[in-house]
């Protein structure tokens, strides 16, 4: 049994709340410098060079890529041979706390959605937790933006709506969020499961790197086919027009009931920030 302590949670946390808003993963960086050579139309060029310069800018100067900086959404594989010593979820919104403080990041949490009074410290956290073999945690801290999180849905397909209902869902919730979300986006996806667990396979598959495909064949030959489809549709960066809408889509399943075909669309902007850290 391995011991961790409250305070090197926290201050993981709080690292990633400042590191995940300031500095753009290299994946998505380098998918996004590939989307401007590739660009014919000039206003989407245009766009793209602007997207470059912020988030170069934002590296640089260690300042915020967004100004929406989000929701911390954190993921954490606890390790079941490690041992928190305190309250490992008041440890992550601590950090959570500190973090946006120190870093001086918008605090965009209201403390009830009716109310609408501001927490004034962006917690709380949405914590998910999955336990793993071994003795270490590890954390993925990602910020997410409700521009973009607005534009998202989920919908319980029939079974026999078969895969031409899977891409028509996702086709048309792109369609429909148009230049909201703040394109060119990452388009996550969850097939299966429950009502919940779609919703949470498509979260969780905005981790994943955009220059990996899903491991299955059959489903990855379909990330392609949609994200030709989005791009299709013509909206491109921030909406102006252009080859580009998405950088990626990124599908990820679970088994599901006979009667059932859950299918949830989460979208992220170009944004799309996470960073991850095993302590």
């Amino acid at each position: 049994m391995r011991e961790i302590s409250f305070q090197a949670i926290t201050d993981c946390v709080a690292r990633l709340c400042v590191q995940a808003n300031c500095r753009l993963p290299e994946d998505i960086a380098r998918r996004i410098q590939k989307a401007r050579a590739e660009e014919p139309w000039p206003q989407g060029q245009e766009i793209l060079d602007r997207i470059i310069e912020n988030y170069q800018v934002a590296q640089e100067e260690k300042l915020p890529i967004c100004q929406d900086t989000g929701m911390a959404c954190v993921f954490v594989k606890l390790g079941q041979d490690a041992h928190v010593i305190g309250d490992i979820n008041e440890a992550i919104h601590e950090g959570v706390r500190r973090g946006y403080r120190d870093g001086f990041l918008r605090k965009s949490v209201v403390r009830d959605p009716l109310d609408r009074v501001n927490t004034g410290d962006n917690t709380p956290a949405v914590i998910t937790y999955e336990i793993v073999p071994g003795d270490r945690i590890e954390i993925t801290l990602a910020p997410k933006g409700f521009g973009s999180e607005n534009m998202s849905a989920v919908k319980m397909l029939r079974p026999s709506d078969g895969v031409a209902g899977v891409k028509d869902f996702v086709l048309k919730t792109v369609e429909k969020a148009g230049p909201n979300p703040c394109p060119p986006i990452v388009v996550g996806v969850g097939i299966g499961g429950t009502f919940d667990r779609a919703a949470l396979l498509a979260k969780k598959a905005l981790l994943r790197s955009v220059d990996e495909r899903n491991t299955q064949p059959y489903y990855a030959d379909l990330e392609a086919e949609l994200l030709e489809k989005i791009n299709a549709l013509g909206i491109g960066p921030q909406g102006f027009g252009g080859k580009t809408t998405a950088l990626a889509v990124n599908i990820e399943t679970y088994p599901t009931h006979i009667a059932g075909l859950p299918v949830a669309v989460n979208i992220n902007c170009h944004v799309t920030r996470h960073v991850t850290e095993v302590i």
